[in-house]
């Protein structure tokens, strides 16, 4: 009886303090980011003026163990000396779908810094860690430390490992 009650209490509080905002551990440490970025859609249109190419159509950017899917993503490329020298960003919408090794999330939308390693998803964000879920509206990823907070009417659902019973 008193260990179904502090189980219980113990999901209150982190209940209450994950409406606040929640750190939360999502994707590796390892993660590389001068990995390859591959990048396939339906379409591909190409603004030399501004360097910026936008992918349309069944959109998937992979680089290493992650994934990223949406139904449109531009590609901002770092410039050096006037020339593009690599990807900088991409900016993705239309059902984003976002794949580590062991987490996956869907929001409305995502940019993803691939010069900083980090990615911020936002609307209606739902993040999956195996059988335990979280949501909220803004969940900002930095994939070098594995870190992540999401933040704006958190809600969770933690099922208790068979070991808790």
């Amino acid at each position: 009886m008193l260990k179904a009650l502090v189980f219980i209490l113990s999901g209150f509080a982190a209940s209450w303090a994950l409406a606040q905002g929640a750190n939360i551990a999502l994707g590796t440490k390892a993660f590389d980011r001068s990995q390859q970025v591959e990048v396939s859609a339906d379409e591909l249109s190409v603004d030399q003026s501004t360097g910026q190419a936008v992918f349309e159509g069944n959109v998937l950017v992979v680089q290493g163990e992650v994934r990223l899917s949406a139904g449109r993503v531009a590609v901002v490329y770092a410039q050096e000396g006037g020339s593009p020298s690599g990807i900088s960003s991409l900016q993705a919408s239309g059902g984003v779908t976002f794949v580590t090794a062991n987490d996956a999330v869907e929001a409305s939308e995502a940019s993803y810094s691939v010069e900083k390693g980090t990615v911020q998803l936002s609307g209606d964000v739902i993040l999956t860690q195996g059988q335990n879920a979280i949501s909220g509206e803004r969940l900002v990823v930095d994939l070098n430390s594995g870190q992540g907070r999401m933040e704006g009417r958190v809600r969770t659902i933690f099922s208790p490992s068979a070991s808790d019973n």
